[in-house]
């Protein structure tokens, strides 16, 4: 789990969109434009600007088909679920688009393509691992659900916890080495991960999602996407932000998709985590800037907390230049 000398500043209380109900038809009825509000921190808008959409989902485990609208960001769309279900919110461990299995690949990030069928994976068995930390690196890919649970994306092949066959993907840190982590954001748990002592032993407490019988398969790795993944399957895709409100977009361009994914594999190799919201970001905020200093400023401005080292700076102006230039 490779790390660059990145550190995270004091971050202030995340702002919650006052949660509110709207009505509206199914999702795929294509009656729908974009929103006028974009996601820069301010308050919800009024309720007729807010996306009227409607999402079906199940629990991927088994269940019946419910429905959920009225969201505006992550914490309100576990709760609609847990809602339509009948369990808590803290239940749900993360979510994927279009299959009930554990895939990676699938996750729901920050978009949800407006005929994106949701499936809730809840918490399942706990477990007690203790591992020996024989190098630097764990080998563990880290990420979450914006909602504070820190969950394992990716095992490298051959690494330490490749070694240790109770470690899983999509399995949720509950605590290392007795402190508890439930909260604290995935770039901070690899970090505490990286921190720990060479040649010693920790111990992890994990959670793996619960599983039907017939979702039990080899451990995944967590493959790499290939090129024909694509963000978001509708014809549109909700834009769900940690501030300020979701907002109806179109679904992204070749370009944005293929940035994203070489600016999330950067995030990987830099810090350990996967993030495709935090990686469209910093797309977004480098797309229409003319040289890396003026890039490297506005990406200050944005996202100042992460103090992103130059040279992973350097690397994600490159990515985007290659995507503009359809080098990648």
């Amino acid at each position: 789990m490779p790390l660059g000398p990145w550190r995270k500043k004091n971050k202030a209380k995340e702002h919650l969109v006052e949660h509110e109900e709207v009505g509206g038809g199914h999702a795929g009825a294509g009656s729908l434009g974009k929103s006028s509000v974009n996601g820069a921190g301010l308050p919800p808008p009024p309720a007729d600007l807010r996306p009227k959409l409607v999402f079906h989902t199940q629990l991927a485990h088994g269940s019946p088909t419910g429905r959920i609208e009225g969201f505006t960001n992550i914490k309100e769309l576990y709760a609609k679920i847990a809602d339509a279900f009948n369990i808590s919110p803290p239940q749900i461990m993360f979510c994927t688009l279009n299959t009930h299995k554990i895939d990676m690949e699938k996750l729901l990030g920050g978009q949800i393509g407006l005929e994106d069928f949701i499936f809730a994976h809840v918490k399942g068995i706990k477990k007690e691992v203790e591992v020996f930390k024989s190098e630097e690196a764990l080998g563990l890919t880290i990420t979450d659900n914006g909602a504070g649970y820190a969950f394992i994306k990716r095992i490298k092949e051959g690494s330490v916890a490749d070694g240790v066959k109770l470690i899983c993907v999509g399995d949720h840190i509950e605590c290392i080495n007795g402190q508890n982590v439930l909260g604290i954001r995935h770039y901070d748990v690899a970090r505490m991960l990286k921190d720990l002592p060479k040649d010693k032993m920790f111990t992890l407490k994990l959670v793996e999602p619960l599983k039907a019988f017939d979702m039990l398969e080899p451990r995944s790795k967590g493959a790499k996407p290939t090129n024909d993944n694509k963000i978001g399957n509708g014809k549109g895709t909700l834009r769900l932000r940690s501030k300020g409100p979701a907002t109806v977009e179109e679904e992204p361009t070749e370009f944005e998709e293929k940035a994203i994914r070489k600016v999330d594999d950067l995030l990987e190799s830099y810090m350990g985590i996967r993030d495709t919201e935090l990686a469209a970001t910093m797309v977004e905020v480098g797309r229409f800037k003319k040289n890396p200093d003026e890039f490297a400023m506005a990406l200050d401005e944005t996202l100042g907390d992460f103090a992103f080292p130059d040279e992973f700076v350097f690397d994600v102006w490159g990515a985007i230049g290659d995507a503009k230039q359809g080098r990648i």
